[in-house]
């Protein structure tokens, strides 16, 4: 070969190689700023009402709410007719947000009547992302996105015994009579690490009586002492605060919840009261549960446990694999720190991982159209 000819040559490969290496580094700039891409979901099947499902029209709208951010046939966001369901929303927990969406659809008798309510962190810079991931994957969702500012209890917050219970949005589920619409009078609140297999409808439909503020199961087998520390216990102006009830842990991944009892006891403030003395002498160690229970332990509506078969991701130490509670199982919770999506990433599944794989709407590469 001719020098000029293998100049040409040595050109061409130089050129074709700072072409694929500004490839692959701007590939890499745009996976570091904008994770949830990473992540492609499958379009989700659509749901229908039954026949006998109650009618929503536009006697329930409320002219005066904000539709910036919201999706789908708003007509229900005011509807004491409709489920109101709220979830928080981030891109780590996003695959388990989207299961857990379908899910609920699925198995929902009137899945055209359920309002979503997303809180998601206005830290994150990504809201309009999850909004767009949540309505390709879900096209006639009737949804609204809220933003939470971390602020608001970033102060607040004392270390617990895994970093993830740290994180500002855990918190959100205190505030969220404060975030939704006043007109939403009652909403069922939802993690985002769990499936139902059952209607939401009669999970929402849980009685809270003449006075309780929130609904969820409750297990008074539970050693009530190991949430709080021997600095709680020994304190009688503390320890007194359960001396007239009968406290019971509950787990605040699964509740119903009344807004205008919770917006007329300033509820959102009482929680913040122990979160600040928390900071001034560490009275618990689990995150945002404590503060719950220290305000509503005893003074809860019961649920049947079915509705909440929790602790699947195993103890918040090593997650090791758990099975089912005893008696029907409505909705199953992967509390704790294994999660479904991560062990079948890891092919070191749980035996019940497999129960959460058919509503994992996650499109991976390898997948061939039909």
């Amino acid at each position: 070969m001719s020098k000029p000819a293998l100049k040409l040559a040595f050109l061409f490969l130089l050129l074709a190689f700072l072409f694929s290496f500004n490839i692959a580094y701007t590939a890499t700039i745009v996976n570091s700023t904008t994770t949830t891409l990473s992540q492609q979901f499958k379009e989700a099947p659509q749901f229908y009402n039954s026949p006998d499902c109650p009618s929503i029209t536009n006697d329930d709208l409320d002219e005066d709410k904000d539709d910036s951010s919201s999706s789908g046939n708003d007509n229900i966001v005011c509807s004491d007719r409709a489920v109101h369901v709220a979830m928080t929303l981030d891109t780590q927990y996003i695959r388990g947000s989207m299961a857990a969406i379908l899910s609920v659809l699925q198995h929902s008798s009137c899945p055209e009547n359920i309002f979503f309510h997303f809180v998601a962190s206005a830290s994150a810079n990504t809201s309009s992302l999850l909004r767009v991931t949540l309505s390709n994957s879900f096209p006639y969702l009737k949804f609204k996105v809220y933003i939470f500012d971390d602020s608001h209890v970033s102060g607040l917050i004392s270390t617990s015994i895994r970093s993830a219970l740290d994180c500002p949005l855990n918190y959100a589920r205190s505030y969220l009579a404060r975030l939704l619409p006043s007109c939403v009078r009652k909403v069922v609140y939802l993690d985002s690490d769990l499936i139902l297999v059952d209607d939401i409808a009669k999970l929402a439909a849980t009685p809270l009586g003449d006075s309780s503020v929130l609904a969820a199961p409750e297990y008074c087998n539970a050693n009530f002492t190991f949430y709080f520390t021997p600095t709680f216990w020994s304190n009688p102006s503390l320890s007194l605060t359960f001396a007239n009830r009968k406290p019971c842990y509950f787990n605040t991944g699964v509740m119903v919840i009344d807004l205008d009892r919770w917006r007329d006891g300033d509820y959102t403030t009482r929680i913040e009261e122990w979160m600040e003395l928390q900071k001034r002498m560490r009275i618990y160690e689990l995150g945002s549960l404590p503060p719950f229970l220290l305000v509503f332990a005893g003074d809860i509506a019961s649920v049947d446990h079915k509705w909440n078969q929790h602790g699947l991701g195993g103890d918040n130490f090593r997650g090791l694999c758990r099975d089912l509670h005893p008696g029907p199982v409505s909705l199953l919770h992967w509390s704790g720190k294994g999660k479904p999506w991560a062990r079948l990433d890891a092919s070191r599944p749980c035996p019940l991982d497999a129960l959460w794989a058919p509503y994992d709407l996650l499109q991976t590469p390898f997948t061939l159209d039909s």
